[in-house]
């Protein structure tokens, strides 16, 4: 079933991308992504092509919130499933697809950024700092049952808050709401710990809230 200009929650924040978006019939019988990964390893081609056609916009979506440049969030989409391809006869099912192909994604945004001396990741060294202040801010009206579709343009504000954020803040919301990954996965796929993660995520949805206070009120 296919929607036009979707409403997507991020972290509780609903915009409106504009995007278009298909939604699988939960009744339908589908085989699961592991398995579709596994007979794509055991040769089947059509298989691969079910798997891209699931994840490709999210993951496209991942990549480019992270890279300044179309071109080279494309770049490093493609060595990804390059990545995949070529490690497919050793894949096994040691946890979800998603969480492979995150872990992918991950490793090759991590080589990215190390080339580039200029534009560094920024880790946080304390991602605690500063959540008692922005917890003492008003609920966003986002929150309220009737406030539920923001406009285009506070969807592209929404982005730009996403590009100020931290590097490991903005990996972190966005394994979560565009990988649709849990914690532990996330922990898994970035190499931190639990907790590190759930105080990232809390940070970053703290300062994406409090962004958009103003754009809401």
């Amino acid at each position: 079933m296919a929607f036009s200009a979707p409403i997507i929650f991020y972290g509780g924040l609903a915009i409106l991308w504009g995007m278009n978006v298909t939604v699988e019939d939960p009744g339908s019988a589908d085989p699961s992504d592991e398995e579709l990964m596994l007979r794509y390893a055991a040769g089947e081609a059509a298989a691969f092509d079910r798997l891209y056609a699931r994840h490709r916009g999210s993951l496209f979506r991942f990549i480019q919130r992270q890279c300044k440049e179309r071109t080279q969030a494309e770049e490093i989409f493609q060595e990804v499933w390059m990545n995949l391809i070529k490690s497919r006869e050793r894949y096994t099912v040691a946890a979800r697809f998603r969480t492979y192909l995150y872990t992918l994604a991950h490793n090759r945004m991590i080589d990215h950024f190390r080339r580039r001396s200029s534009e560094p990741i920024r880790v946080d060294n304390d991602p605690e700092e500063g959540l008692d202040v922005i917890a003492g801010l008003p609920a966003s009206r986002v929150d309220e049952p009737h406030v539920r579709v923001l406009s285009r343009q506070q969807g592209e504000c929404l982005l730009r808050l996403l590009e100020g954020l931290p590097s490991a803040q903005r990996e972190v919301f966005l394994l979560v709401e565009e990988g649709g990954l849990s914690l532990g996965e996330i922990a898994e796929t970035t190499g931190v710990s639990f907790e590190t993660v759930k105080s990232r995520l809390r940070y970053a949805t703290a300062r994406l809230r409090a962004g958009l206070q103003e754009v809401v009120a």
